[in-house]
């Protein structure tokens, strides 16, 4: 974010900063309270220590506070009051053992932008009753279904990389997963409907993490149009859907065909905010993970080659590819799944959750004011060297006995876990086993370097040229 971005950001909150300075006059009001508020500082006056966040590495940002100040600690950030926790007990406390003192939050902007009935911005019986419809169209026994039809998105996907020339890997990342969420919430769609959803998601994917300045012609005023489409598309599929008399069970069927003790069933805006809010959960965080195993493999060349040779046994047992994998061999992929489990704890790309304390909460002798959010340091928990040794070291081996109960939270912890956790991990393993099978690859220009777009991806996307497997490509680069 430039200067001139975080100035508007310090404006568009300066409610919300002269509220805080209210509530810590309010605070210092009572003297008999015996909770004090965490060490830290709080930064400047209206800005507080945005500058600081932003001007750096937010990893080294939160690794200098926590040295500072230990596993609990103060700041303001972005016109909010947070406290910040860096233990696996705090992690637990917030989003599971207390969770209901602690509701999720998000900047309204990013709100509206998904919708506000997406499930993870709820709490209670709405939240359970749209998880578990997710959750049952995305458990083991449903997702396994469709594993021939993510290896053929994975197969054209990668046909259309191979050539030579140079793609933006995480780009093309992104268009994968992409792929296989409309899979796993529509099934089968027809072409036009999918295009148009793809279009109009991308305009809403680039406003999503821009200033929120719904003036014409800025990439959020065009996102919000967009979103306004995505609705009328989804009210088209759903509308044909019931004409039709289709009853699937993919995500877009349970979520139509729910009804709560009442006998009420689902608006069409509280489906289409669901159905947005899976896309974007699934899109970019596994595009990100897909894009870092890459990049690991490329910088440990005996690493890809014990994976190759675990896959490459299993593609031999299929007649040379001819035959699907099944759930069973994904399974049996054991490195593989350790790689991914590596790659998730190393590149940690939701680095923190943001809940906000719903009334003041004590834990560990200290004050969590209403009203403030709260932050479980997820980052700072997969690289503690008490926890991990060695953690900037990529060592899939680790992974051989599972880790300690809340040490490991990748995909979030409690009852807003992302329930697509299993989807992600399948589409890695069946993208990972066709591409060291079936291609060779070379990353091309800077071999360090991470970029913020919100999430961690090597510098450029990973620039990387792609080549089918053949004898006479053995001088192309690492797979």
């Amino acid at each position: 974010m430039d200067m001139g971005g975080i100035l508007v950001y310090v404006l568009l909150f300066l409610p919300t900063l002269l509220s805080y300075i209210f509530l810590r006059r309010t605070h210092k009001r009572k003297p008999q309270q015996r909770a004090k508020l965490p060490p830290g500082s709080m930064g400047w006056p209206y800005i507080g220590e945005t500058l600081q966040l932003y001007s750096k590495d937010p990893n080294v940002f939160f690794a200098a506070k926590q040295k500072s100040y230990g596993e609990i600690f103060k700041t303001h950030i972005l016109g909010c009051p947070c406290v910040m926790l860096a233990s696996p007990e705090a992690a637990r406390f917030v989003l599971v053992t207390e969770a209901h003192l602690f509701k999720p939050t998000y900047p309204k902007s990013k709100e509206q932008m998904i919708g506000p009935s997406a499930l993870f911005f709820h709490q209670g019986n709405y939240h359970t009753r749209i998880r578990k419809l997710v959750q049952g169209s995305l458990a083991p026994d449903s997702i396994r279904k469709l594993i021939p039809n993510i290896e053929a998105v994975t197969v054209s996907t990668l046909e259309s990389w191979a050539g030579g020339h140079v793609v933006n890997t995480y780009n093309e990342m992104k268009k994968f997963s992409f792929d296989v969420g409309i899979l796993a919430i529509f099934g089968s769609l027809d072409a036009y409907h999918r295009e148009e959803l793809k279009k109009n998601y991308c305009i809403v994917d680039k406003g999503y993490n821009s200033f929120p300045t719904n003036i014409p012609g800025t990439p959020y005023h065009n996102a919000v149009l967009a979103r306004k489409r995505l609705s009328q598309i989804l009210s088209e599929i759903i509308s044909e859907r019931r004409e039709m008399r289709v009853v699937e069970k993919d995500i877009l069927g349970c979520l139509m065909n729910s009804k709560d003790e009442k006998g009420n069933i689902l608006t069409e805006d509280q489906i289409a905010d669901n159905i947005i809010g899976v896309l974007f959960a699934a899109k970019d965080t596994t595009a990100s993970v897909l894009t870092w195993i890459l990049k690991y493999f490329h910088d440990d060349p005996k690493l890809l080659e014990a994976v190759k040779a675990e896959q490459k046994a299993i593609y031999e047992s299929n007649d040379e590819g001819k035959q699907p994998l099944t759930w069973a061999q994904t399974r049996k992929m054991v490195l593989t799944q350790r790689v991914i489990l590596e790659s998730l704890r190393m590149a940690s790309i939701i680095s923190f959750t943001f809940r906000e304390a719903v009334v003041d909460v004590e834990y560990k002798g200290y004050l969590i004011p209403k009203g403030w959010k709260v932050m479980p340091l997820f980052r700072n928990i997969h690289h503690d060297p008490g926890l991990f040794p060695d953690p900037h070291k990529f060592d899939p081996s680790r992974f051989e006995v599972a880790p300690k109960p809340n040490t490991f939270m990748p995909f979030g912890n409690g009852a807003h876990a992302c329930p697509g956790n299993e989807l992600a991990k399948l589409e890695m393993l069946i993208l990972i086993h066709h591409l060291v099978t079936k291609f060779r690859w070379e990353v091309v220009g800077p071999q360090s370097g991470i970029q913020y777009g919100p999430f961690p991806v090597p510098q450029h996307g990973l620039p990387a040229r792609f080549w089918k497997e053949s004898g006479k490509q053995t001088q192309h680069g690492c797979a």
